[in-house]
């Protein structure tokens, strides 16, 4: 999702790039764009577990349907993955040349 957003805005990060955005501008711009649908998508899964953590506990034995250590370590998990996986379109995105992008259109 995130590289087919860096191929749309191509134009936009040349011509930012040309104007003399610096890197951690575009990596930024990037970045902000694929973990807000990660952080968003995290925060409806957090409340939809909290809201079931009843029913799982019954089928839990020997185990607590909120524990903290879970529910503390599959966000920080989850959000190493995603920018693990951001990484390719955000480099894609730094190495645009702004010449290439504004001939395109």
């Amino acid at each position: 999702m995130l590289s087919y957003i860096v191929k749309q805005r191509t134009l936009e990060i040349g011509i930012r790039v040309a104007l003399g955005a610096p890197r951690w501008n575009i990596l930024s711009l990037v970045c902000g764009e694929g973990m807000r649908l990660v952080i968003g998508g995290m925060v409806i899964g957090m409340i939809i577990a909290i809201a079931v953590s009843r029913l799982i506990e019954q089928l839990l034995y020997g185990m607590s349907g909120r524990d903290p250590v879970v529910f503390l370590s599959v966000p920080v998990v989850l959000t190493a993955v995603a920018l693990l996986a951001c990484y390719i379109p955000v480099w894609r995105a730094m190495r645009i040349d702004p010449n290439l992008a504004l001939r395109e259109e």
